[in-house]
């Protein structure tokens, strides 16, 4: 009976020690961030419908302009 519990426990244990470290690899991919090109930003959120077609041409015009 001991020995089954022993079993358990350091299935438990590496089970564990597994779980841990898949979930620290996933967190520390997270926080990179993406950067994305300013046009790129711009196309999408048109997509998605977050801004009507005369807000992206004033917008895209803005960024072909030499500061």
């Amino acid at each position: 009976m001991t020995r089954v519990v022993l079993i358990l426990f350091v299935m438990a244990v590496i089970a564990a020690v597994v779980l841990g470290a898949a979930l620290m690899f996933r967190a520390s991919r997270a926080r990179k961030p993406v950067l994305e090109e300013p046009r790129e930003i711009l196309k999408r959120r048109y997509a998605a419908g977050e801004i009507d077609e005369d807000e992206y041409l004033r917008r895209m015009s803005g960024l072909s302009q030499d500061w």
